[in-house]
């Protein structure tokens, strides 16, 4: 097979490294995990992403996950051009912003009350105030591996881009900050309980990925999170789930709805911003009254309910509503590529694992059972790097770094599928 022609790219890419940190504005973009010079792209519809050298792949990174419906799907692209001619930024309240306020209870019912803002960053970092200022107390948990955006108090054992380069303690983070962070184990509820023991009255949430996305995918074992629920509530504290990744994605209702959960707090992102920067959290009323100017915590945004994003997250959102069996969809070509993939693996005699929620999926390089960080950390990353080399010649597209998701579109097809698993059989095949 011919080597990959990207030379465009990478004299883009020396040119960004004089005037970006790295050469990127997101660390896992430089590719650095799987060893090669990242590529530029240039545009892309449907299930297709176009680089600056004219290759098309088919694409599984869907912008980290927003296009469940599919690069420039014709409504959403259509609603911010509607949008566009009326002005891009108000500072004001806008129609469109109580239209998705509305939307967003309507398919989450544990959301009462919502507040839009500009990133699930932003997001995580204000659920986790709103926690502190409604329980007064100072201290939170959260699992070893899960991501929740770079403020502080997260970048402590994160998963994600810092697992990717082997920093999970990020320099910046102040002491005093970081040992209000606890730290537990991902599908270990007595870890959990332990640390509730040890720092009794001082706990004011439990932050959690439903199903963990940036350690790759992991799930949770049956109970985990209704144990959560529980040892949160028992113990006076609240329990927030981050569906920055999963809201809207893996069910109309989330996470939440697939797993029969009700948190105190949801946090948001991605989906509900058509791929435009965009992010919210929400939840019981009595909670998030406690929110500027309704109560005395603080939290504002010159760009939050930003028209442009209310729209193109209106259209997708209005499309997942109303068009119920895009999940049903979407599950079916899941099982069609998890099939495949094991059935390839069987053939050539090799036992790593794939995990899959839905439409997001990661393949780990290891035989042993991925369930937690640990776990996910004894993947062979220098096998990975040279899948994804492999990959990428034979036209797929998939998250630069073993500890990534990957995310299947509504704009997918069965073909897609088909034509991903037989390049993955060569790749496989050509690595081992």
């Amino acid at each position: 097979m011919k080597n990959l022609n990207t030379k465009k790219s990478s004299k883009l890419f020396d040119e960004a490294k004089k005037y970006l940190p790295g050469g990127v504005n997101s660390p896992v973009r430089a590719f650095k995990s799987v060893k090669r010079d990242p590529l530029f792209i240039s545009r892309a519809k449907g299930q297709y992403i176009y680089d600056v050298d004219g290759n098309r792949f088919i694409d599984y990174v869907g912008s980290w996950g927003p296009m469940i419906l599919g690069h420039a799907h014709p409504a959403v692209i259509a609603a911010i051009k509607k949008a566009a001619t009326n002005g891009t930024s108000f500072g004001a309240p806008t129609a469109s912003e109580v239209e998705m306020a509305r939307l967003v209870r309507k398919m989450m019912p544990s959301v009462e009350v919502v507040r839009m803002v500009n990133s699930g960053t932003e997001a995580t970092m204000s659920a986790v105030r709103v926690a502190r200022a409604f329980t007064n107390r100072e201290k939170i948990v959260k699992f070893a591996g899960c991501y929740h955006g770079h403020f502080d108090s997260f970048l402590i054992k994160a998963g994600s881009g810092a697992t990717t380069f082997g920093t999970p303690d990020s320099p910046g983070v102040p002491g005093d900050l970081a040992a209000k962070t606890l730290v537990a184990e991902f599908n270990d509820l007595e870890s959990v309980k332990r640390l509730f023991e040890d720092n009794r009255g001082e706990i004011a949430a439990v932050i959690v990925e439903p199903v963990v996305g940036n350690m790759g995918v992991v799930n949770p074992k049956g109970g985990f999170l209704l144990g959560l629920l529980d040892v949160a509530h028992s113990n006076g504290a609240l329990l927030i789930l981050d569906e920055v990744m999963t809201g809207f994605r893996l069910a109309r209702g989330g996470a939440q709805e697939l797993l029969g959960i009700r948190p105190d707090l949801t946090t948001f992102g991605k989906i509900i911003g058509g791929g435009l920067p965009v992010g919210a959290y929400g939840g019981r009323r009595e909670i998030m009254r406690s929110v500027s100017p309704d109560g005395p915590v603080y939290q504002a945004g010159t760009l939050s309910g930003n028209p442009l994003a209310m729209a193109a997250g209106l259209a997708q959102l209005k499309i997942l509503d109303k068009q119920r069996g895009i999940y049903r969809r979407l599950e079916k070509l899941g099982k069609l590529l998890e099939d495949g993939i094991n059935r390839n693996m069987v053939k050539l005699g090799l036992s790593y694992t794939l995990n899959r929620a839905g439409s997001m999926f990661t393949l780990f390089f290891t035989s042993e059972r991925v369930h937690d960080f640990n776990s996910a950390l004894a993947c062979d990353t220098n096998r990975f790097a040279a899948y994804y080399g492999e990959m990428l010649k034979r036209g797929i597209y998939l998250p630069p770094s073993q500890f990534e998701a990957a995310f299947i579109s509504a704009a997918h097809t069965e073909r897609d599928i088909e034509k991903t698993i037989a390049a993955n059989y060569d790749s496989l095949k050509a690595i081992s």
